[in-house]
């Protein structure tokens, strides 16, 4: 056969590769396909935030081998002479599981950086170690000991992400530029598995996903059927695109779902309210028992006192809330409810000089568009139970900035305008344990 007829072949083979590809690719905005260049790129924790930090980044299916980079960034660009270079785990991930998504086949790597030095400023890039990187990307790892932290906490984003919870994130970026981590509350898209939803949460958050550290939470809509029929599953995408820390004390099915960051003094417990919750009961105890962090802060999808209309969380007040109340929990902040409540519970006693010590603090909040109504008669219904409603809202899409320095824990909740809503403030003796809160 002559050359140029396996010239021709080749030209055909490349033509029929590249319309398969199209064909793959139909219906798809730009920003949803894969390529060799790193998207979707997002830090977590994933052990001591002072000399720890996941990344995890999205390519096509062509980047088999992918690395990244990291180096303490300096006032020019001289850093990139030290940079350190380690190999990225590559998991293969076909999008087709969902039949609602395209039958792409991506490839997910991650790296967790280790060794790092506590309260220094970090770049670092993620690439296939050639011609495809991402930008260097800035972060600060924690401090060794208790100090002044920042952190935005998020409700609800879940539906119309990219036309309408673009805007909170980005504000909330403005707001508090520093914020040293950020926790979102459940729900972070509509339908579990769908692709698109996740390209939107994902476009919606930009870099500032790879420069805030991510305590993702899982809410009711990160479970949905994978096929028809069949049961409830945690989202395809989430294991994959989350690196995060694994309870190896917990069955499988919890991990990645379950676990606890501690942040410069504040022990931050993430759980996962949908399913197993008397093995989680458990976990809690365990991690609050011998606790010594100056602030102790759960954050679960379902709210413990549902705000709204047709939503009770029952488990959560006769089984997690007595242990709140016995190991003196701070903060409770919650979502699922697409509503606003910030309340109190007062653990009464017996001494007469004070009948009425601050517990609990516990907020309801949603960052997206879908709103619901609250339920007053509900919320009032909870006073049995100790609680009191100090501060509420409706139709109104919500981030929160907490700030803890010294013996305060200050929260604000900021509109979708950037404008203060709501502030309240928790002051602790550290020796006796003793809080008051301030607030309106």
């Amino acid at each position: 056969m002559t050359r140029s007829f396996f010239l021709l072949m080749s030209i055909v083979g490349l033509m029929t590769m590249h319309a398969g590809a199209q064909h793959l690719h139909d219906g798809l905005h730009h920003w949803e396909i894969p390529s060799k260049d790193p998207d979707r790129i997002i830090l977590t924790f994933h052990g001591d935030p002072a000399t720890k930090r996941a990344v995890t980044w999205r390519t096509d299916s062509t980047v088999d081998q992918a690395v990244a980079q990291i180096a303490g960034a300096t006032e020019n660009s001289k850093f990139t002479d030290d940079a350190v270079t380690l190999e990225a785990e590559t998991e293969s991930f076909d999008l087709g599981l969902y039949k609602g998504n395209s039958s792409l086949k991506v490839h997910y790597h991650s790296v967790i950086f280790e060794g790092l030095k506590s309260d220094k400023l970090y770049a670092y890039r993620v690439g296939d170690g050639q011609g495809h990187w991402s930008e260097w990307i800035q972060f600060r790892t924690a401090k060794s000991d208790y100090s002044p932290t920042q952190f935005v906490y998020f409700g609800d984003a879940q539906n119309d992400v990219l036309a309408h919870w673009s805007r909170v994130i980005r504000m909330a970026y403005q707001t508090a530029p520093d914020a040293s981590f950020v926790i979102h509350a459940g729900d972070l898209i509509n339908n579990a598995h769908r692709d698109k939803e996740w390209a939107e949460w994902y476009k919606a958050g930009g870099f500032i996903h790879s420069q805030w550290t991510a305590i993702p939470v899982v809410g009711n809509h990160e479970f949905w059927p994978v096929r028809e029929g069949e049961p409830k599953k945690l989202s395809i995408q989430w294991r994959p695109q989350f690196t995060l820390p694994v309870e190896k004390d917990l069955e499988s099915a919890l991990h990645e779902t379950v676990y606890t960051v501690d942040y410069q003094d504040i022990r931050v417990i993430v759980l996962n309210s949908n399913d197993q919750l008397e093995a989680q009961t458990k976990y809690m105890e365990k991690q609050l028992k011998n606790c010594t962090a100056k602030w102790k802060i759960i954050t679960c999808h379902h709210s413990v006192f549902s705000p709204a209309r047709g939503r009770d969380f029952k488990f959560a007040r006769e089984n997690w809330k007595p242990l709140l109340d016995k190991y003196e929990v701070d903060l409770v902040l919650n979502g699922h409810d697409h509503t606003y409540a910030r309340g109190h519970v007062p653990v009464r006693t017996t001494d007469s000089e004070n009948t009425d010590k601050l517990g609990t603090v516990y907020v309801t909040s949603v960052s997206g568009p879908k709103q619901y109504d609250l339920d007053t008669e509900q919320l009032k219904s909870y006073a049995d139970q100790g609680y009191q409603l100090d501060h509420s809202a409706e139709q109104t899409q919500f981030f929160q900035v907490i700030t803890v320095e010294n013996d305060k824990l200050t929260y604000v909740a900021y509109t979708a305008l950037g404008e203060e809503y709501d502030r309240a403030v928790i002051r602790k003796d550290f020796a006796t344990g003793k809080k008051e809160l301030q607030g309106e």
